[in-house]
């Protein structure tokens, strides 16, 4: 059986962050200059002729953005390892410690884990064009380490099938209702970054005892944060009470029975960045992909077709649907969720005994 590797072995102290950011910075440091896609990257990127992407988004999603590479670049193929973002972190360390380099670009759901991957060294400088311009600073890593590629959410949602809008939750205390005791799903955030930064922003926000009360509420529990929509779309269960938000966006434009709800208390808000690994097998591959990926072309490409967020300033919401900015979100804090990790985890497989 493989050890098991805490973010405690990874790192033993945390960097500090800002609160209201993901990568917010008092002091602007020493990044490096911001790299454009010239014809020579793109030579030496089909040179390597390969990437390796360690992705944290739905298969789909990464395999998508994958194949839109491969066209634009014929000759790189890319290969998507796809897991859930603690998962994820859990492979990096451990092969890191056999000296093991594989990846050469990782996406996590949890933005905590680039504080030990930058503490350790493990991360290479890289800013391209479009982040420069057009990325706010507070969504890129000031040395140039990492950049915000997606924002996404984690909402209750509802089966419009199973429940009238005027009887479903409108917030996060309705839940603990005796009424939708066994009829509810949720993530685990052992598994997904999603929901391990959900947990963190939800006990910040209203407390472990919350959690306690909703442990009683006999939920179903799944791993990603991309099965809660599916069960309820499916009907297995009536009230998703975590999960991401975009799950049920898309579902319900395909025309599925699913609805949001965006709770009173503040909707759990995540970040997905995105960092290029100092080891990685295929460098300039890597830079290519990482310039390519937060391009305005396709950011649009990437919330047009997910459901997901972007800070690129020249992308624009999907008509149709609901702005970031109209709905109350949950603050980020990735130092915080680095420093209660180990405490989430046990806490939670505690009360949830899963």
């Amino acid at each position: 059986m493989r050890k098991q590797i805490s973010r405690r072995d990874v790192l033993k102290s945390s960097a500090a962050l800002a609160l209201d950011a993901v990568f917010a910075s008092p002091v602007r440091a020493a990044a490096p200059e911001p790299t454009a896609i010239t014809p020579d990257l793109v030579a030496a990127a089909t040179k390597e002729g390969k990437l390796v992407f360690y992705s944290s988004m739905d298969l789909p999603v990464g395999e998508k953005l994958g194949k839109a590479f491969e066209t634009a670049y014929p000759g790189i193929t890319v290969q998507i390892e796809r897991s859930g973002s603690e998962r994820l972190f859990q492979r990096v360390a451990q092969e890191y410690g056999s000296n093991i380099h594989a990846a050469d670009v990782i996406n996590s759901a949890d933005a905590s884990h680039f504080i030990p991957w930058k503490k350790s060294g493990w991360l290479m400088p890289f800013v391209p064009e479009d982040v420069a311009k057009y990325f706010p600073d507070s969504y890129r890593d000031p040395d140039g380490m990492a950049v915000t590629t997606r924002l996404w959410l984690s909402s209750i949602a509802y089966n419009t099938n199973l429940v009238k809008a005027e009887d479903a939750p409108k917030s996060f205390a309705d839940l603990l209702d005796p009424k939708w005791a066994g009829k509810m799903v949720k993530g685990h955030p052992a598994y997904s970054g999603t929901i391990m930064t959900t947990t963190f922003q939800l006990v910040r926000e209203l407390g472990w005892p919350y959690l306690e009360k909703l442990s009683k509420q006999r939920v179903m529990q799944v791993q990603s944060s991309t099965d809660p929509p599916k069960k309820l779309s499916l009907g297995e269960r009536a009230v998703m009470a975590d999960g991401n938000e975009y799950g049920i966006v898309l579902l319900k434009e395909a025309g599925q029975p699913v609805e949001p709800v965006y709770p009173t208390e503040g909707t759990p808000t995540i970040s997905g960045p995105t960092g290029i690994f100092a080891g990685a097998p295929h460098p300039n591959a890597a830079k290519l992909f990482q310039a390519w990926l937060h391009t305005r072309e396709t950011q649009q490409f990437f919330v047009d077709f997910t459901g997901q967020y972007s800070v690129h300033a020249q992308v624009q919401p999907k008509a149709g649907r609901r702005k970031l900015s109209d709905i109350k979100l949950m603050k980020e804090d990735p130092a915080g969720v680095e420093a209660m990790t180990e405490e989430i985890k046990t806490r939670y497989a505690r009360l949830f005994r899963v």
